[in-house]
């Protein structure tokens, strides 16, 4: 518990950095959308912002803040997989995984979210900005450390046997942005298998969450 808590206090940190260039952050997906002419439609998902970065990005300076934020967004699903590996969970943490777990898919519609009090990246866009364009992919990342916030803080309520070791062995790197939930973690496994009282199945196929890939 201990490791996926710093873990968590380290994607925190490098929010606050990226919190502080929101306007550059707004000023790269600009500069992308005009590039892409697609002015109409909000930014919708993690994948459309890739995109944005991949072929429409023209400029040094937009390019490393859209992957700062693609990159956070990489390590709360990374995050997701080793909370997931922890303990077999209860209703109240799986529900608060899942929740999380959509919310960073790469093709999760974000554009309806609004973070609000205390969070303030909303109010620092204009009033059309909000609405129309930028309001949901500010939100993302603060709305997802606070449910992750949440899920350690019931987690830490459970009886100590039932929390397993996460190595650091199984996450030697971060997934690739389009292969985030392609395998479910060993550790896991052995934690449900054991949970049911059933024998280790090591066949069993890769888990994926409902929906298909994401």
């Amino acid at each position: 518990m201990n490791e996926v808590k710093e873990a968590l206090r380290s994607v925190e940190q490098r929010y606050k950095l990226f919190q502080q260039q929101q306007f550059t952050f707004i000023a790269a997906l600009e500069h992308c959308r005009d590039n892409a002419h697609d002015k109409i439609r909000p930014i919708a998902t993690i994948g459309q912002v890739q995109n944005y970065m991949e072929h429409h990005c023209s400029s040094s300076t937009y390019r490393r803040i859209l992957l700062m934020f693609l990159d956070i967004c990489t390590e709360l699903a990374r995050l997701c997989l080793r909370f997931e590996a922890l303990h077999v969970g209860t209703p109240v943490t799986n529900n608060l995984l899942d929740k999380c777990k959509m919310l960073v898919s790469q093709s999760n519609d974000l554009s309806g979210l609004r973070a609000k009090y205390p969070h303030d990246v909303v109010n620092h866009l204009s009033c059309n900005e909000a609405r129309n364009h930028y309001g949901g992919v500010v939100s993302l990342i603060p709305l997802v450390l606070d449910l992750m916030k949440e899920w350690v803080m019931h987690s830490e309520k459970l009886p100590r046997k039932t929390l397993q070791h996460v190595s650091e062995a199984d996450y030697s790197g971060p997934p690739a942005r389009t292969q985030l939930w392609g395998q479910q973690p060993r550790c896991r496994l052995q934690a449900r298998d054991k949970h049911r009282g059933k024998e280790q199945q090591s066949s069993k196929p890769p888990w994926r969450p409902p929906g298909g890939r994401l």
